[in-house]
């Protein structure tokens, strides 16, 4: 298979921008736009978040990023291309993003997905998040929208 590389995104190129579109149109397939709630485009590239794109032989296969709160880490816009899935990406990519958050003196890394996203839900589970509350923003949204989430933390030791 050969190696991939996981590098940080300065800015939203062709490839950001393809991979972005890409997890947007699978979670339209899943759920209404109410209930979507990953950052837009221009929002990924702020100070507060480090955005990273996997790559094999060049090409980019996935991203991921983490926003560094006061209190606690959130993953955003997780995201491995169809057929690599299964093949190491997403725990790549995992796995920086959390040495991210412990590098930053964050002791708490939180996320949220969609109930009917099976394999994402699974493959956080095995990297060690459990279920959790509401948190963040996600307090104040309407019930119609965060009715398909699922909300996962892992305590960073």
């Amino acid at each position: 298979m050969g190696t991939i590389e996981v590098e940080l995104a300065l800015s939203a190129t062709a490839e950001v921008r393809q991979l972005i579109e890409e997890l947007d149109h699978e979670l339209g397939q899943l759920y209404t736009l109410e209930q979507c709630h990953g950052l837009r485009l221009d929002a990924i590239f702020q100070p507060d978040i480090r955005f990273f794109v996997a790559r094999h032989s060049e090409a980019a296969i996935g991203c991921g990023g983490i926003a560094l709160g006061t209190e606690f880490a959130e993953v955003k816009r997780m995201y491995v291309r169809r057929e690599w899935r299964g093949r190491g990406v997403a725990d790549a990519i995992l796995d920086l993003l959390i040495t991210e958050a412990a590098g930053s003196g964050l002791k708490l890394v939180r996320l949220e997905t969609g109930a009917r996203s099976a394999a994402a839900i699974h493959f956080y589970r095995r990297s060690g998040f459990q279920p959790c509350g509401p948190f963040g923003s996600f307090t104040c949204l309407p019930r119609t929208s965060v009715v398909t989430s699922i909300f996962m933390e892992r305590q960073l030791t």
